[in-house]
């Protein structure tokens, strides 16, 4: 199992309800959303979006991390 992906947002401009600076979000693999220069995101609204990839830095985390990262966005 390929270890799911994080980012943290830098810039939330445009959507405020939706994206936190500062948080780590799970990205959902989309390859028409990275040729459009892009990112599909689960987002506040707890679904995946696609927003500019420019506003989110990527993250490398080890997969028992992401694994508890996952765990937590599915109990709130």
């Amino acid at each position: 199992m390929k270890t799911p992906e994080f980012v943290v947002c830098l810039n939330n401009e445009g959507y405020l309800a939706s994206l936190e600076i500062g948080k780590l979000y799970q990205v959902v693999p989309d390859t028409e959303a990275e040729k459009l220069g892009g990112l599909r995101v689960i987002d506040e609204d707890g679904e995946d979006y696609f927003y500019d990839s420019a506003m989110f830095c990527p993250l490398q985390v080890p997969p028992v991390v992401a694994q508890t990262l996952i765990a937590v966005s599915k109990q709130g």
